[in-house]
């Protein structure tokens, strides 16, 4: 679904990424884990078309499309979703309104009618509910006064309501309690654990693979694929930490 090939990409003239090779089939759960600095975020950057991140050489391609070729909206409609660390707030528009376009102009570019506004509440409330979230959060500005664990949830409806091929989220676990950990691994699986769909989950920590089993684990360092694995190799890295692994 998913094959990246001595992938290099620089941000103001730094490389970061420095041939990185990575293979995702459909139905698979990868996580890739790494120490600050790695590389992590700039690989969800850049598959997800973030401005300001130059790809030098290699290539990317999803279900035998030159991801790199597409814009962001492109590879969007695509099927791809980016799930960051730390979800923008985005005042003035509520969640309603910001969804209901998000999910309409990817059905445009995939030639697929709009939703109407009825059609398009009715799995806005079901994602929401499924998730646990409020539905009058709903109707609230996009993020703005939300706690880190409902900012995730939020996302995690985004993501139901979108309904991409492959997601990349970026430490979701990030700032999680106990419940709102649990209730994001649940969505995950709900949304994405399905043969035709594929996940790449970044990660510092064991604790969310707990609850989102992944097939395979990558140790990302100093911007290459050093070590892969299975389920183990996550838990290895939970107890000795990564300096062996990248040494």
């Amino acid at each position: 679904m998913l094959k990246i090939e001595n992938l290099h990409a620089e941000i103001d003239g730094k490389e970061i990424l420095k041939g990185l090779s990575l293979t995702v089939n459909a139905g698979e759960v990868h996580a890739i884990m790494g120490p600050n600095g790695a590389g992590k975020s700039t690989l969800g950057y850049v598959l997800g078309g973030r401005p300001g991140y130059e790809v030098t050489a290699g290539s990317v391609t999803f279900n035998g499309i030159d991801l790199l070729e597409l814009a962001p909206h492109e590879r969007a409609a695509a099927g791809l979703f980016l799930g960051f660390q730390y979800p923008v707030e985005i005042p003035g528009v509520s969640n309603v309104q910001f969804l209901r376009e998000a999910l309409n102009a990817q059905r445009k570019g995939r030639g697929e009618g709009p939703l109407s506004g009825a059609e398009f509440l009715k799995v806005a409330r079901a994602q929401a509910a499924a998730i646990g979230m409020d539905a009058e959060m709903l109707k609230r500005p996009v993020n703005v006064g939300f706690s880190g664990g409902e900012k995730k949830r939020n996302e995690m409806v985004q993501m139901g309501i979108l309904n991409p091929k492959f997601a990349i989220l970026d430490e979701t676990d990030s700032g999680l309690d106990i419940d709102a950990l649990r209730a994001v691994g649940d969505g995950i699986n709900r949304i994405m654990r399905a043969p035709d769909k594929a996940v790449l989950l970044i990660t510092h920590y064991q604790r969310l693979l707990d609850y989102v089993k992944p097939d395979v684990v990558h140790v990302l360092a100093g911007g290459r694929i050093v070590k892969t694995g299975g389920p183990e190799l996550a838990l290895e890295l939970e107890a000795a930490g990564y300096a062996e692994v990248t040494a």
